[in-house]
């Protein structure tokens, strides 16, 4: 594996969105797109027989993904034919990009990049060398992620609850606290990247029906959904099954009249400290979801802008 791909490293892989993905009309919303992302990255690795059952039994390692970012400037449909490329930029990170198959012609969909960490499982009945090509991949378990700069435990006093330390850092923060359950892990124990897009989907769901903003109401009301044109999620630390993960969610901007700039981070207390296991951006507006202008942009009017950005408790 090169630091620069040649054409032997591209890889194309022929996709098709999941049923489960088409919430409104027959859209495709952006937590599917990301899982096709994700599923195109592990693909590359099934393709040079790196696959995570064989990285798990055979070399003790689980396969990671750590930080994914998108934009999404089309519109995916349910029955749409879709075509995931595939490119490595460093060993660790890759380049991916979607395409819908429109009338013999590519629609671009998705263009996104990808980080992946191969990280030691203590508990893996195998603990074999990886061929020499992914050893750069490789991370022990406590240094998943390696979340640098991008990283900010907080400390809280006793007697403090989480709660109270995540709105003492930014008044603004809309909070929701979820439980790690098995089904939002893998290898038997910590948090996957996956269950954070859920949780970043859950939480802005949330945040717009505690602000009279519920996406039934303005279906209803006015015929807008919720459209998705940037996201980005990133792992910091490591979260483990049956942790308790306290969400904070707050918008930072309105751009143009047209979107929200927002962000969730996501806290596990442990004694004193609370560690900041991951954090998501994504940017948001609304879109018709009916008649002649649908999947059109709408403008934020002022109550609107005000229900968004209002300070008030979760």
């Amino acid at each position: 594996m090169t630091g620069v791909a040649d054409c032997r490293d591209v890889m194309s892989i022929p996709m098709r969105p999941s049923r489960e993905g088409a919430n409104i009309r027959t859209w495709i919303g952006f937590k599917h797109l990301m899982h096709l992302m994700e599923e195109a990255t592990v693909q590359w690795f099934r393709a040079r027989n790196m696959g995570p059952q064989r990285l798990y039994h055979e070399f003790g390692l689980g396969l990671e993904i750590v930080d994914t970012s998108a934009l999404l400037p089309a519109l995916l449909e349910i029955d749409d034919e879709v075509v995931g490329e595939v490119i490595p930029k460093t060993p660790a990170r890759f380049s991916v990009k979607l395409a819908a198959i429109r009338k013999g012609a590519r629609v671009p969909v998705l263009r996104g990049s990808i980080r992946v960490a191969l990280a030691r499982q203590g508990h893996a009945s195998s603990a074999n060398s990886v061929p020499g090509e992914f050893e750069p991949l490789l991370v022990s378990e406590p240094d998943l992620a390696a979340g640098g700069s991008d990283r900010h435990d907080l400390k809280i006093t006793p007697g403090t609850d989480p709660q109270s330390a995540l709105i003492a850092r930014n008044p603004r923060n809309f909070l929701w606290s979820w439980q790690a359950r098995y089904f939002h892990c893998h290898y038997s124990d910590r948090v996957r990247s996956s269950a954070y897009i859920r949780a970043l989907e859950e939480v802005v769901e949330r945040f717009l029906a505690h602000r009279g903003l519920s996406i039934r109401r303005m279906l209803e009301e006015r015929g807008w959904i919720p459209v998705v044109s940037r996201v980005r999620v990133q792992l910091l630390a490591n979260a483990h099954m049956d942790e308790r993960i306290h969400t904070a969610f707050v918008i930072e901007e309105i751009l143009k009249d047209t979107a929200y700039d927002a962000r969730m981070d996501c806290y596990v207390q442990r004694g004193d400290i609370m560690a900041h296991t991951a954090t998501a951006r994504i940017l948001h507006g609304y879109a018709a979801s009916d008649g002649p202008q649908a999947g059109q942009l709408a403008v934020l009017d002022g109550s609107t802008k005000r229900a968004l950005m209002e300070v008030t408790r979760s």
